[in-house]
């Protein structure tokens, strides 16, 4: 398809001309800018541009959606309109990194460091969910645990308990790695450095305070120079400072130490360095910083508890909006390490859960089949502790579930916070957030469950109802609350009963597609991608895998229309000239084709069910970036009249998630 120059240029004068353009370049679905100044981007002339499809602003990139197939063409055109450099996907995000606030670079740190090790902490928190009930007095038998009636499980727990404390055991090793690696060093450095801090001649950090009391604290005599001979076992700022001085340190030996000799003097000087500052400056220094964060919130949550849980059990989706609820994982592990339990987690937990309850009574408000669809599996997916599919998809674009959602979460934090809820570990949220709870608190934590159930659902029910009645007696009124009169309504829904009805599948003038699934795992819709460009439908309406395995298959046979330099997304084309694009992971360009293989090249021909490509699950987990795959039929094929979707648990090559009328 050729583009129109005039079209192009409208898009470099709508986001503030070439002089408003730091960095600009493009991955397979859309252009991404770093600009001087977003507010000169005139966002109406871009939605009269029939070159975009879709426009947002995402940490500090702004991107225009043109989609597969196009986006490289119109950017081509873009560089030579504005004579400007080609810039790669890292350029235009170290240049968008740099528009953000002191406190966005922050979290977003923080973010990029604890995301990565979640799953070592779930799993950690999920085993030690099951020690607490083996172990837990009171849970079956009235004063005595399940292990002190039947003792022969006693060993079992015993090991359940190993394997589960492990991750935090050895927190400050994950914390290593996961930041030297996001600061730029080695990431085997960083484990070293985290190992170091928990060595075992160390006295561990959970019995300092009564070597303290008793006058026990071992020590180094360097010259005169007494130092505290501990380790920082559950502590979270004495291994992220270490790490950023690590890292930095790293980079800059390896610049100037000549290749000869590096393995000699880069990782022993930094580990030899970095670890005596942590031992003797680093440690000492945030571990009383840490402390007294750690006796700030107890103090508060002591002495103001029904406020602290009205304002954080209240507030916390808004958190999960603007992304901060990450700065919390670090303030969750603090509180566990030093204090052996976190009274915020259980919050987080009913917060899931109120969420999910006001999407789900969205299914009795709404009208629309789709949208009471996305209310129902997006309910499922918070009920688990992820809430972003109900909170983006559903409750925010209404409103009023979003605002009920947070009044039962208030009023189950007030409860939590008046009983002394706490949980014994992070990672467990949602309904399987009770494992966390210490078993004697989980009657009250039912209780908060229950609360966060009902009230947001009845509240959500009530009014949405009412709105809606409210909305049909204007519409009987002659008008609406969109201002379509009701023989604007009746003639569009006569007309959409005529089409409906003319793309029936036994209609013989239409042809049908059927794209079988090139994943195995739970087909979704589109609204549960975490990217507004595929849950907006920017690009073209499909369907989205989140996938159990880690093949991509061809859906049917094709020519392989296109192959993404960095590996993670293809285009593939039927016989008809439709064309279809599989897109794993979100924002996993950025990999630039790390984790991924790739076993077709553009031009190949390949039959249904072969190999496109395979992609390294744990390399794209621990980066951060979501699995979930979008299967999209790209807009602007004309030969396309509707498109089908089905969802629900489906293996590669044998169940259809596609069905795409054409038309004539």
């Amino acid at each position: 398809m050729a583009i129109d120059k005039k079209q192009v240029e409208e898009i470099v004068r709508a986001v503030g001309g070439k002089d408003n353009i730091e960095a600009a370049t493009h991955c397979v679905t859309r252009l991404r800018f770093a600009l001087y100044d977003e507010d000169k981007v005139d966002t109406e002339l871009l939605d009269q541009n029939d070159l975009v499809k879709g426009q947002f602003s995402s940490q500090g990139q702004f991107q225009v959606v043109i989609g597969p197939g196009l986006v490289d063409k119109v950017y081509e055109e873009m560089i030579q309109i504005t004579g400007g450099e080609r810039s790669s996907k890292d350029d235009v995000k170290a240049a968008a990194g740099k528009k953000q606030n002191p406190l966005q670079r922050a979290i977003k740190t923080l973010s990029d460091i604890f995301i990565p090790i979640l799953p070592a902490i779930i799993t950690a928190g999920l085993l030690l969910g099951i020690n607490n009930i083996l172990t837990g007095p009171g849970i079956f038998f009235d004063g005595k645990s399940l292990v002190d009636v039947y003792p022969a499980w006693k060993d079992l727990a015993s090991i359940i308990n190993t394997i589960a404390s492990t991750a935090f055991t050895f927190l400050p090793a994950l914390i290593g790695w996961s930041a030297v690696t996001r600061f730029g060093g080695s990431p085997l450095l960083g484990i070293v450095l985290g190992l170091i801090l928990v060595h075992p001649d160390l006295l561990s950090a959970y019995g300092y305070a009564d070597a303290v009391n008793k006058g026990t604290v071992p020590t180094w005599n360097l010259f005169g120079w007494e130092i505290e001979k501990i380790g920082y076992q559950g502590q979270v700022l004495p291994v992220l400072v270490s790490a950023y001085l690590l890292a930095k340190m790293e980079i800059f030996l390896n610049k100037r130490v000549h290749d000869s000799i590096k393995l000699l003097v880069v990782a022993p000087v930094t580990l030899l360095v970095t670890g005596f500052l942590a031992f003797t400056i680093i440690g000492p220094v945030t571990f009383a910083i840490a402390n007294a964060i750690t006796s700030g919130l107890i103090y508060i949550y002591d002495s103001y508890a029904a406020l602290g849980g009205l304002i954080y059990g209240g507030l916390y989706a808004l958190l999960v909006i603007t992304g901060m609820h990450h700065t919390f994982l670090a303030v969750d592990v603090q509180l566990i390490g030093s204090q052996g339990g976190t009274f915020l987690w259980p919050m987080l937990a009913l917060s899931n859960i109120a969420q999910g309850s006001a999407a789900l009574a969205m299914m009795l408000v709404l009208r629309e089949k789709k949208m009471r669809g996305l209310a129902a599996t997006s309910s499922v997916s918070a009920f688990l502790g992820v809430t972003e599919p109900a909170i983006f998809g559903v409750n925010i674009r209404y409103r009023y579930p979003f605002i009920f959602g947070m009044v039962g979460s208030a009023i189950g934090g007030v409860l939590l916070t008046m009983n002394n809820v706490q949980a014994t570990s992070i990672g467990v949220g949602g309904v399987p957030g009770f494992l966390s709870i210490f078993p004697d608190k989980w009657g009250v934590f039912f209780i908060g469950m229950a609360i966060v159930l009902v009230v947001p659902f009845l509240l959500t029910v009530v009014f949405g109802r009412a709105k809606l009645r409210k909305e049909d007696q204007l519409t009987a009124k002659g008008g609406s609350a969109s201002g379509i009169t009701s023989t604007e309504t009746a003639a569009g829904t006569e007309m959409a009963e005529r089409n409906r009805s003319a793309a029936k599948p036994g209609n013989a003038s239409a042809k049908t597609i059927e794209v079988m699934a090139p994943l195995t795992g739970t087909a979704v819709p589109l609204e549960q991608v975490p990217d507004p460009a595929f849950a907006e439908k920017q690009m073209g309406a499909g369907i989205a895998i989140e996938p159990s395995g880690n093949q991509v298959v061809a859906p049917f046979d094709a020519k392989v229309a296109h192959v993404i330099k960095s590996k993670h997304a293809v285009i593939l084309e039927h016989a008809s000239g439709l064309q279809v694009l599989i897109h794993v992971g979100i924002n996993t360009v950025s990999l630039k084709g790390e984790g991924f293989s790739m076993y077709v090249d553009t031009g190949d021909r390949v039959r249904a069910g072969e190999k496109l490509l395979e992609f390294d699950r744990t390399v794209i987990e621990n980066a951060g970036y979501p699995l979930i795959t979008p299967v999209i039929i790209p807009d602007g094929q004309d030969m396309v009249e509707r498109v089908e979707t089905v969802t629900g648990d489906v293996t590669s090559s044998q169940n259809g998630v596609l069905k795409i009328y054409l038309k004539g």
